[in-house]
């Protein structure tokens, strides 16, 4: 009778090691980073040639501008706090200040601003705040008749011409007094004689009373108007409640409009950051260098508007209220010197941090040590060595280290040990 061959049983490995194993696992997702930045110039063993580099960089830019058009359709369906509340609006309702005997002239003033001529709010938003509605619809019925705007510009200009008439008027009033007076002392009078400037005082006071009594004939013609009878009724109706939920609600659109946008924008980019990764998945799971090549680089262009998009959402939210509220203190305690000192110290700090990435991620040690043993230099100082070389004669460097796979001397600066084939970096 044949006996059954027993095998000693192997002792359980409870150690760290063991423990350690399943992050290193081919499907963890460190792995699989490692993997896809592989794939970006290589074709799984063999380095990717000039031609097809540089068609993998042009369909990079075609991607990157195709994502960067299609966040500006998407986010273009999200109306601004700008559109909601126009600037139109708010000169109406928080900015100016209404009363009866002004109110004319401040209409006049809204028509004469460029934000609000015809061409840039012609067209009500669908979100449009309720306030302004029809403020905004009122004002525009006034500034398309031109019968009414130019009225209301003429009142304007006689406003302007009586306030400078009446302050040429004081100042002669104050030089023909000096002349009285020299006349009585029995002074010599310099200049010009006391009765021509009553007599240019006299056709000034008489243009004044022209002007005022155009103005009031003007204003009664335009407050008879209907359109701007219709647009004081609605103002009328705006009182401090209305005023301040107006501000409160510009206030919340200010805060959550880059949230929403942000929102907006991944409702476009997160469909194809798992297409994308699906694809890359996939490819490298069945080994097809040409597709993994394309679909790590399609997700990694897919990846810099949003890394862009969030880095915009944390500077509209935190850094650029801040730097205001910061620049106000300064300036109401005479510091403001201070704010150049701390940009002086953020661009220190930003150069460093661009040094630090630059040595120690594009131009690292390692990097480095791979392209001189590429060329056959020595992988510390780069002199030219024969084949086989242990040690430098340059500088005594090592150029082989114990692979921890198989114990077989690899290449210092070589990722896959030259032995085994096993990554030994």
């Amino acid at each position: 009778m044949h006996q059954r061959a027993v095998h000693p049983v192997q002792p359980l490995d409870f150690t760290a090691r063991s423990f350690a194993e399943p992050a290193t696992m081919p499907w963890s997702l460190a792995h699989h980073g490692r993997r896809i930045r592989q794939s970006l110039t290589r074709l799984e063993s063999q380095p990717l040639g000039k031609a097809a580099l540089l068609v993998i960089i042009f369909l990079d830019l075609f991607i990157l501008v195709s994502l960067f058009r299609g966040l500006d359709a998407q986010t273009r369906q999200l109306p601004s706090p700008q559109e909601i509340i126009p600037p139109l609006c708010e000169d109406i309702v928080i900015t100016q200040g209404w009363d009866a005997a002004n109110r004319l002239e401040r209409l006049a003033q809204l028509l004469d601003d460029p934000r609000h001529q015809p061409g840039a709010t012609t067209v009500l938003h669908p979100g449009l705040y309720p306030i302004c509605r029809p403020l905004v619809a009122g004002f525009q019925i006034i500034r398309d008749d031109h019968g009414m705007a130019d009225a209301l510009n003429e009142l304007k200009r006689l406003g302007q011409e009586n306030a400078s008439l009446r302050q040429r008027l004081e100042q002669m009033k104050g030089a023909y007094d000096t002349r009285l007076l020299e006349k009585i002392a029995g002074e010599p009078a310099a200049g010009t004689p006391a009765e021509a400037m009553r007599a240019e005082m006299a056709q000034l006071g008489s243009r004044m009373d022209e002007i005022v009594a155009s103005s009031s004939a003007l204003r009664q013609q335009l407050e008879a108007t209907a359109g701007i009878q219709g647009f004081f009724a609605e103002l009328q109706r705006v009182g401090v409640n209305e005023r301040r939920a107006l501000i409160e609600a510009r206030q919340r659109l200010q805060f959550w409009q880059p949230v929403k946008r942000l929102w907006m924008e991944l409702l476009f980019l997160l469909p194809l950051l798992v297409a994308f990764y699906f694809w890359n998945s996939r490819s490298l799971a069945r080994h097809r260098p040409y597709q993994t090549l394309v679909s790590a680089h399609l997700l990694a262009v897919t990846m810099i508007p949003v890394l862009f998009e969030l880095l915009r959402l944390a500077y509209d939210i935190i850094p650029r209220k801040l730097i205001h509220r910061l620049i106000g203190l300064l300036e109401s305690l005479g510091l403001v010197a201070i704010w150049h000192y701390l940009v002086m110290a953020a661009g220190i700090v930003l150069a460093l941090a661009l040094i630090y990435f630059l040595q120690n991620k594009l131009f690292s040690a390692e990097r480095l040590g791979q392209r001189r043993l590429a060329r056959g230099e020595c992988q510390d100082c780069g002199l030219r060595l024969p084949a086989g070389n242990r040690y430098c004669p340059g500088c005594g460097a090592a150029q082989y280290r114990d692979c921890p796979h198989c114990g077989q001397p690899t290449p210092l600066h070589g990722r896959y040990c030259t032995a085994c084939g096993k990554e030994s970096a």
